[in-house]
């Protein structure tokens, strides 16, 4: 079994950093234990699945879903 947190950046999130002018303050890597990836569901999903995993499924946490701040994938081998 696989249980995993990253950022989560999605369409609507990254449409809102962008017109908000974030987007280069966003994914700089000038700070102190700042990110390496960053991953949107489609994108993790496929690793995961590439990596054998199934029963694939994400949790979106922190602020409304749309503008998550993180997410979960549960996933596991067979």
């Amino acid at each position: 079994m696989a249980i995993l947190s990253t950022p989560y950046h999605g369409y609507w999130k990254n449409l809102a950093l962008a017109l908000a002018g974030k987007m280069d303050a966003h994914f700089t890597a000038l700070w102190d234990h700042g990110h390496i990836k960053f991953w949107s569901i489609k994108t993790l999903g496929e690793l995961l699945h590439e990596a054998g995993f199934v029963d694939i499924r994400f949790e979106r946490v922190g602020r409304v879903p749309p503008l998550a701040k993180s997410m979960a994938a549960i996933a596991r081998k067979p």
